[in-house]
């Protein structure tokens, strides 16, 4: 059977040139026709009930009938059972579902919202440094007393409620973080990514009206639509020609910078998460000629940190020495390191100082700080003792050291002595034990000086390096991070421009557009167009032709 179906029209011819029929007067005959459009596609039911006239008085003797149905004009009225409606995909839960998606999209790439959480991230930053971070509780309860609440509000039970003693690692600023990178996610996804498949296109222009419509138009009376793209070859243009049309980009690059730029505080934020979350810090202060195991001063800061092999490193301090200027005040501190392995072999060996730390197998050893350990003397040719030095307050931020030698009875309620001072490692001043000022040594001078019928040599001032361990995962992603920042945001400053050209004749139609630099945008392209050559020969030999004909 052979059905032509035109929808189109309002009338429905339909033609069976072989039938057989057997049993029944009536034929249903259903049609699913699928057209197909540009943008979408709809399958159409259609059931068409008709009757079928036959002859009463012939009998089926097997032979082929021919038959003829004619059908009305207008199409018969159909009832509601016959009509078989499909539903949509976006109806009921199943479709809710499928839209979830992209509503919660269109949310998290909401402008206005992703400016919110950054503003939301600097501020708990902020809060972070302005709050003591990782110190005990009570140090909290006397520096934010219920009492005397700061900001008539705030107490120590937001800070430890909320985290904010640990600001870097609570939930409250990870969850924060995670929200702003969906949302950078989100917008890449829905808005950057498709604006550089647009630009990718090739797209050409076929009419002039149409490329006089663009941010700069002109026109070239007498030209070579391949001329000009020879022209635009050499000033960098990407060039492509579809008969007489022609497409030319350059600066394709600063389309992507915007993904970069998000991917790049995606790594910022990523490798700052990590360090809070995975990282280990330690502080250590020892002296001169002693050890210490790396594992023993590291302690994790979050959830994520699991200690490595070179925890078992142990490190001994060989030397501290200080370096002064003129004025005798302290320029630079030095450490003398070397490292071992569990079987006492020296791995590694270096002198670090402020800003030249050690590095080794994941942690990191940092000069941060000094301090006086003991002082060695020798007393009335006995010894040599160590004394140790003990800091003592001052205002200020300068350091003053203190040690005590007693003379006499030492079990007795009133012991006496010799005392002691230094604020560096290059002289000691000695009192007396009336507590009057007696004298100034250098250790290492060798001369020896007696008080009080005591002969004392300053023999050594053994110093104390003060050391910063980390183990922090994060920090060559965060590097990486604000590299790539650095890199995109450079490149997004690059003018994405297009021209179009159509040859009309011996006429060649110019337009185009860039998203950046548009007040020298024209200027640019006039000074491309004046290069362009002019079909003189070309033009002349025209009109010879025309005349003589």
């Amino acid at each position: 059977m052979e059905t032509l179906l035109n929808p189109s029209k309002s009338t429905l011819k339909l033609s069976i040139p072989k039938t057989h029929i057997f049993k029944s007067s009536l034929l249903h005959s259903t049609f699913n026709p699928q057209p197909r459009t540009l943008f979408h596609r709809r399958t159409l039911s259609i059931t068409i009930t008709c009757k079928v006239k036959t002859s009463q008085g012939r009998t089926n003797d097997g032979k082929n009938i021919s038959k003829k149905i004619l059908l009305t004009d207008t199409a018969p009225e159909l009832s509601n059972e016959e009509v078989k409606v499909k539903p949509k995909n976006g109806g009921g839960a199943l479709g809710l579902v499928r839209r979830l998606p992209r509503r919660i999209l269109a949310v998290l790439s909401n402008l206005p919202l992703a400016i919110g959480e950054m503003f939301a991230v600097a501020g708990l930053m902020a809060l972070g440094t302005a709050i003591d971070q990782g110190e005990a509780p009570d140090y909290y309860f006397q520096k934010y007393p219920e009492e005397n609440p700061v900001l008539g509000f705030f107490t120590w039970r937001w800070v430890l409620t909320l985290g904010l003693d640990h600001m870097f690692s609570s939930p409250i600023f990870l969850g924060t973080l995670v929200l702003l990178g969906l949302s950078l996610m989100a917008c890449t996804y829905t808005t950057q990514i498709p604006l550089v498949k647009v630009a990718r296109r090739w797209s050409f222009l076929q009419t002039a009206d149409a490329i006089k419509k663009q941010e700069f138009s002109d026109s070239l009376p007498r030209a070579s639509i391949k001329d000009l793209g020879v022209i635009l070859m050499g000033s960098g243009y990407e060039v492509f020609l579809k008969g007489p049309s022609l497409y030319a980009f350059k600066g394709l690059a600063g389309r992507f910078a915007p993904i970069g730029v998000h991917l790049a505080m995606l790594l910022i934020m990523a490798g700052g998460t990590l360090s809070a979350t995975g990282s280990f810090k330690g502080s250590v202060t020892v002296p001169q000629g002693l050890n210490f195991v790396v594992g023993d001063v590291l302690g994790p800061t979050g959830f994520l940190s699991t200690p490595s092999e070179a925890f078992n490193t142990e490190v001994h301090v060989n030397r501290f020495y200080m370096d002064y200027y003129d004025s005798g005040e302290v320029s630079q501190f030095h450490t003398d390191l070397s490292l071992l392995d569990m079987n006492g072999k020296e791995v590694m060996r270096k002198t670090l100082s402020v800003n030249d730390p050690l590095r080794y197998g994941g942690f990191t050893i940092y000069q941060t700080d000094w301090s006086f350990s003991a002082l060695q003397i020798i007393k009335d040719g006995e010894g040599p003792f160590n004394l140790a030095m003990a800091p003592l307050k001052l205002n200020g931020d300068k350091k003053l050291f203190g040690t005590f030698l007693p003379i006499g009875d030492t079990n007795s309620p009133n012991v006496k002595g010799i005392s002691m001072l230094a604020r560096d490692l290059q002289s000691i001043i000695l009192y007396d034990q009336q507590g009057k000022f007696f004298g100034v040594r250098r250790p290492n001078s060798k001369l020896p000086i007696e008080i009080d019928g005591t002969k004392i040599v300053i023999v050594d001032a053994i110093g104390s390096t003060g050391l910063d361990l980390k183990i922090d995962p994060g920090v060559p992603i965060v590097y990486a991070g604000f590299g790539a920042l650095m890199l995109t945001t450079c490149i997004s400053y690059l003018s994405h421009s297009q021209i179009w050209a159509l040859q009309d004749g011996t006429t060649v139609f110019v337009g185009g557009k860039t998203n950046r630099a548009k007040a020298d945008f024209p200027d640019d392209m006039n000074r491309l167009l004046d290069r362009v050559p002019e079909l003189v020969e070309s033009f002349k030999s025209k009109q010879t032709d025309g005349i003589g004909g």
